[in-house]
C-alpha cells in the first residue's frame, strides 16, 4: 500500500501544511515526495510509497512526457494494465501499472477510463489544461481514501483520516472529513484561485454486474448455463484467474493463513501458480494465535498440505492487550467487533514486517462478505492494519464477485446447515486442502486465534474491566454523548479513540451488531447457535 494526500485551494503556508501528511508515513516506507502544482501555488501532492512495480520509475505524483498537464497521485494495482496498453496500443513510458490511467484517460475520458479498471486503487488525477481535479475509487473500497470539502472549495483528500484532521483553512464552520464512496468518481472544476467546485459524482461499477474490462480479459469466456457442475467449474476457473492476476510484483509474495476455507483456498492456490509460474523462492504463509487455538492448528495442517514456508505468530494476552491502543490509531475506530478482529492482523503483520522479506500479501478477506459466510454477516477491511504490505484480496475480484452474485439464490444460500456450501463444493474432490479444511466451520477471526477455553473478547473484558471503573461507566452517556459505551471494554476503546481524535466520535454512525438475533456482544463464540467443532 501507499499514501496519497494532496491539497487545492489552501489557504495557509503549504509547508505547515504539508505535516500532516507525515501522518501517514507508515503506509509508504521507500520514499516519499512533496510536490507543488505549476501555476497554482496553494496545491500540492504529498506521496508516501511502498515501491512494487517498477521501482525505479514509480514515484508520485505521476507524470510523463505525452501528458504535461496530468498529474496522478494513487494507491493500489492495476492488473490488467498489460491487457490494456497491448489493447489499445498505448506507447508507455515507465512500467508502473498506473500510467495506464493517464492514457485511458486521454483517449475516453474520466469514466470510462474508471470502468476499465480491474485492481484496487484509490486516486487524485489533476488535469491543469483542462481545470479539472478527479477523484475514484474501487469497487469495494479495498483501498481507502477520506475527503475535506470546505463551503468555499477547498479540498484536502488523504488515504487515511487522521492526514486530515490538522489541516487548517479559512472557513468559521468545520468541514466534515468522510470517507469517499467506493465504486465512483467524482469531477471538480479547479478555478484560478485553486479552490474547486464538485460537478459531478457518478457510479462507473456495481458490484452485481460484470464489469466493463471484462471483454477484455485474458480468462476464458464462461458457459452461462446455471447447471450445477458448469456453475462450479465457472467458480473455479474464476477464483483461479482471480489469484493469478494477482501475481503481478516485483517483491516478494506471502499470504495470510487462518486456516479456515477462504485463506486456506488463496493459500493452496497461491502456492499451485507460483510453481506454475516458477517464482524463485517459496511462498510464506503465516497464522497467528495462542499455541492451542483452532485456527493455528487448523492453518498447520493446511500448510503441511501445499507445501508452503510455514510462519506461527504466537502471541499472549498482555502482548494482545499492549496493542490495542496502536489498532484503534490505525484503524480510527472504536467499534468493538473491528478492534477485536484487527488486533491479531495487526501483530500478524507486524511480525511479517519485521522478520520476513514477504511484502506482498494476499489474504482471504472478502470472501464472507459474498457469501455470507459468518454465523452472522459481517464487514470488515484489512488495508490499514497490514501496515506496509500490499494487500491482495482475489475474493473481491470483479469479474468473480460480479458472477457469483449474479447466481439464483437457492444455489447461494447455506445447506444442510453448511455456510458456503456452493464455494465448498466447487473444490470437493481436487485435493487442493484438506477435506476436513474444507468443510470446517467458519470462526469468526478474533476467535478462532484464541484456545476455546478462553476467548479473546473475555480477555479483554476481564483486564479492561480493572482499568475502567464503576464511576466511569454511571457517567458515560453524559461524557460521550454520541454512542455513549455499554460496557467497560467499549468505554476504554472509546477513550482512546478521543485521545487521538478528538471530537471525531461521529465516524462512527454506529456499533457493529448482529440485529436478526438477540445478541448481547458480537463475539460469535456468544451466541446460541454456535457449536465448536468436534476435535476441538
Amino acid at each position: 500500500m501507499c499514501g496519497i494526500w494532496a491539497l487545492f485551494g489552501s489557504d495557509d503556508c503549504l509547508s505547515v501544511q504539508c505535516t500532516s501528511a507525515m501522518k501517514i508515513a507508515h503506509r509508504g516506507p521507500d520514499a516519499f515526495r512533496f510536490e507543488n502544482v505549476n501555476g497554482f501555488t496553494n496545491c500540492c501532492f504529498g506521496f508516501h510509497r511502498l515501491a512494487i512495480v517498477d521501482q525505479l520509475h514509480g514515484m508520485q505524483p505521476l507524470r510523463i512526457k505525452k501528458f504535461p498537464f496530468l498529474w496522478l497521485c494513487y494507491n493500489g494495482e492495476i492488473y490488467n494494465h498489460h491487457t490494456l496498453k497491448q489493447q489499445f496500443e498505448f506507447d508507455h513510458q515507465t512500467k508502473v501499472d498506473g500510467e495506464v490511467l493517464l492514457h485511458l484517460y486521454d483517449r475516453f475520458g474520466i469514466q470510462k477510463m474508471a470502468s476499465l479498471l480491474d485492481g484496487v486503487f484509490a486516486f487524485v488525477l489533476l488535469d491543469t489544461a483542462n481545470k479539472k481535479v478527479f477523484l475514484g475509487r474501487d469497487t469495494y473500497g479495498v483501498r481507502p481514501l477520506f475527503k475535506l470539502l470546505t463551503d468555499d472549495g477547498f479540498l484536502a483528500v488523504c488515504s487515511e483520516a487522521k492526514g486530515l484532521t490538522d489541516v487548517t483553512h479559512a472557513m468559521a464552520s468545520p468541514a466534515d472529513i468522510v470517507p469517499f464512496l467506493p465504486g465512483h468518481f467524482e469531477v471538480f472544476d479547479l478555478k484560478q484561485n485553486g479552490k474547486v467546485q464538485s460537478i459531478q459524482m457518478e457510479q462507473f461499477h456495481c458490484c452485481t454486474q460484470e464489469p466493463a474490462h471484462a471483454i477484455y480479459d485474458t480468462a476464458e469466456r464462461l458457459p452461462t448455463s446455471f447447471n450445477e457442475e458448469t456453475v462450479k467449474s465457472n467458480i473455479r476457473t474464476l477464483f483461479e484467474s482471480a489469484v493469478r492476476k494477482r501475481l503481478m510484483a516485483q517483491r516478494r509474495i506471502g499470504c495470510l493463513l487462518s486456516g479456515g476455507l477462504d485463506s486456506s483456498l488463496v493459500a493452496a492456490t497461491l502456492v499451485k501458480l507460483a510453481k506454475e509460474e516458477k517464482l524463485q523462492y517459496p511462498i510464506q504463509t503465516f497464522s497467528i494465535g495462542s499455541e492451542d487455538s483452532p485456527d493455528v492448528i487448523a492453518a498447520r495442517k493446511v500448510a503441511a498440505h501445499i507445501g508452503s514456508e510455514h510462519h506461527e505468530v504466537n502471541f499472549s494476552v498482555e502482548e494482545g492487550i499492549q496493542a490495542v491502543e496502536e489498532v484503534i490509531f490505525h484503524l480510527e475506530t472504536y467499534d468493538i467487533t473491528t478492534i477485536r478482529a484487527s488486533v491479531g492482523m495487526y501483530l500478524v503483520s507486524k511480525f511479517i514486517k519485521e522478520k520476513s522479506d514477504s511484502v506482498v500479501i494476499f489474504s482471504g478477506e472478502g470472501s464472507d462478505e459474498l457469501t455470507q459466510g459468518y454465523i452472522y454477516f459481517h464487514k470488515a477491511r484489512l488495508d490499514c492494519t497490514t501496515q506496509t504490505k500490499g494487500l491482495r484480496v482475489p475474493f473481491l475480484d470483479h469479474r468473480f464477485t460480479a458472477y457469483y452474485m449474479s447466481l439464483p439464490e437457492e444455489m447461494r444460500i447455506a445447506k444442510h446447515g453448511v455456510e458456503k456450501h456452493l464455494l465448498r463444493d466447487s473444490f470437493k474432490g481436487l485435493d487442493l486442502i484438506p477435506d476436513e479444511i474444507l468443510w470446517r466451520r467458519k470462526e469468526a477471526f478474533s476467535d478462532g486465534m484464541m484456545s476455546l477455553k478462553k476467548s479473546w473478547y473475555t480477555c479483554l473484558q476481564e483486564h479492561l474491566g480493572s482499568v475502567v471503573n464503576d464511576d466511569q461507566m454511571e457517567k458515560a452517556h453524559k461524557t460521550f454523548r454520541h454512542l455513549p459505551p455499554c460496557t467497560k471494554e467499549a468505554y476504554y476503546f472509546r477513550q482512546v479513540f478521543e485521545k487521538h481524535f478528538p471530537g471525531r466520535a461521529e465516524w462512527l454512525s454506529h456499533y457493529w451488531m448482529p440485529r436478526w438475533i438477540n445478541a448481547t456482544d458480537p463475539s460469535a463464540r456468544t451466541l446460541s447457535i454456535y457449536k465448536p467443532h468436534k476435535d476441538q
